[in-house]
């Protein structure tokens, strides 16, 4: 085994620690409560998962059929503990079969805001809508679903009576839980989320001050940072990204909306449904259908693919982990200095990652790892194994011959399928980096992945069980980045002796 010097592990501590404020999570912070859109934060029982928002809901399947949509008689709405409310098959049915139909009324969109400025309700929403930033646009879909819920005989009302109570994304964990999470840039990510809710809490009470009862967006009703929370919780993990109406050059906008009784599917990468959307072709309404992809047997699960995402996605939106998931990374941040260090624990001499040469720095700048329009932000793992900025910064950095590196474009140097592109020293010094990237991104966990085990075991809590997972499957990650890159440098190595000979 490789030894790591302490140098190059302060050096990721020092990285990494720019990027940790811990805060408290919505379900450890004092929050003043306002009648029925305050929602419970966190719940240590086994109703956890499949608790709704009301007991007895109304019948949502008959709600949609109800409302002209299609649902196929072998359906049936199930409580599972672990995945909360789910689709079942209850008889076979065979691949091709529609499952479900949804006219273009019944999903839940903001359509307000495609349409100009809106008055009354619609104008105060809309302006408080245009005060989230864009990268959390399920808090603007989440502010219409908190209208909705508090419009006494909302039309959509079948439908979010059947959400879920609570939800386990990071920002309702316990304090502890977020700390224990042990990664960076999703200790960041849940921070910087409790801090927006927070925040626009008061704005939202800010604006509302002198509001016209009339114009009140939630009926007089008070919002707190934890029912904006359910909401933007609510729409991330639900919310699909369709197309909208259709624009002047004949394209579809392309809008979130939350469609009934489709969000009851769970996620699998082997799906056995598939979402289509059909345009009639009288009033160019858009349908929204789901289709068997295989033949379903009875009391399968109807699964949708979500997207190849990272568990951290998967963890912050959608509230669960996805064991040995093929998409999952983590996150490096692009350094010299510490890339100097790592290189050097594994016996490279002199490497230069901190001071390039103005032809590397050159290259730099075309992967952005350099200049004004820099991005720092590199990963380990998902398809490539090692992100292709990352890997051809490496290969050029080592590298001494600009002869050679300028025989071959950036596609084939930023791809670990082309084998050693600048010699087989060149690649097996880049790959030895990167290994040492990795033992000092593992060594930078306080704990092993046994320990973890043995704790996931004994926990009982929900938010515990997600961190642990969490971490466990990072550390795996990184192990497994690691195997398949020793094997190829001892493939490397091999094959260097063979010739020599």
């Amino acid at each position: 085994m490789m030894n790591i010097t302490g140098a190059s592990s302060k050096i990721l501590l020092m990285a990494t620690r720019d990027f940790i404020h811990y805060s408290p999570s919505l379900s450890t912070i004092s929050l003043t409560r306002f009648r029925t859109l305050t929602y419970a934060s966190s719940s240590s029982s086994s109703d956890y998962y499949t608790d709704r928002l009301v007991s007895n809901p109304p019948d949502l399947i008959g709600w949609v059929r109800k409302e002209g949509g299609f649902v196929h008689k072998g359906l049936k709405l199930v409580d599972e503990e672990s995945n909360g409310v789910g689709l079942v098959s209850s008889e076979d049915i065979p691949k091709g079969a529609d499952l479900i139909s949804l006219p273009s009324h019944l999903p839940l969109q903001f359509q307000s805001l495609e349409s100009g400025d809106g008055d009354g309700v619609d104008s105060v929403l809309i302006q408080l809508s245009r005060q989230v930033p864009e990268e959390l646009w399920a808090m603007k879909l989440g502010l219409k679903l908190l209208q909705e819920r508090a419009t006494v005989g909302s039309f959509w009302w079948p439908y979010i009576s059947n959400l879920p109570q609570t939800y386990t994304v990071p920002i309702f964990f316990p304090g502890e839980d977020i700390k224990n999470l042990q990664y960076a840039p999703l200790l960041y990510q849940v921070n910087k989320r409790c801090r927006f809710l927070l925040d626009f809490e008061k704005d939202i009470k800010h604006a509302l001050d002198n509001v016209k009862p009339d114009d009140h967006p939630f009926g007089g009703q008070g919002v707190d940072a934890s029912a904006l929370g359910w909401a933007m919780s609510a729409v991330s993990s639900r919310a699909f990204r369709l197309h909208g109406a259709r624009l002047p050059d004949g394209a579809h906008s392309s809008i979130p909306m939350m469609l009934p009784l489709i969000d009851m599917c769970n996620h699998s990468f082997q799906p056995n449904a598939k979402i289509f959307q059909e345009e009639e072709t009288r009033n160019s309404k858009m349908l929204v259908k789901v289709k068997a992809e295989t033949d379903i047997r009875q009391n399968d699960p109807v699964v949708l693919n979500y997207g190849g995402l990272s568990n951290d996605f998967f963890l912050i939106d959608y509230g669960f982990v996805v064991p040995s998931n093929p998409y999952d990374t983590i996150e490096l941040k692009y350094d010299g200095a510490f890339l100097d260090a790592a290189s050097m624990a594994v016996g490279i001499t002199s490497p230069n990652f901190s001071a390039p040469k103005p032809w590397q720095q050159q290259i730099l700048s075309q992967l952005k790892l350099h200049g004004e329009a820099s991005d720092l932000k590199v990963s380990l793992g998902g398809p490539e194994l090692v992100e292709g900025r990352l890997l051809a910064a490496l290969r050029v950095l080592l590298a001494t011959d600009v002869e050679t590196v300028e025989k071959h474009d950036l596609n084939t140097l930023k791809s670990l399928s082309v084998e050693a592109p600048l010699g087989i020293s060149n690649e097996v010094a880049t790959l030895r980096t990167v290994i040492a990237l990795c033992l000092i991104a593992l060594e930078h966990f306080p704990t092993k992945i046994m320990e973890d085990e043995a704790l996931l075991k004994k926990s009982a809590s929900p938010s515990t069980n997600l961190s642990l997972q969490l971490r466990i499957q990072k550390k795996s990650l990184i192990i497994d980045v690691m195997r398949n890159l020793t094997r190829r440098v001892k493939n490397l190595s091999s094959t260097a002796t063979t010739n020599q000979d």
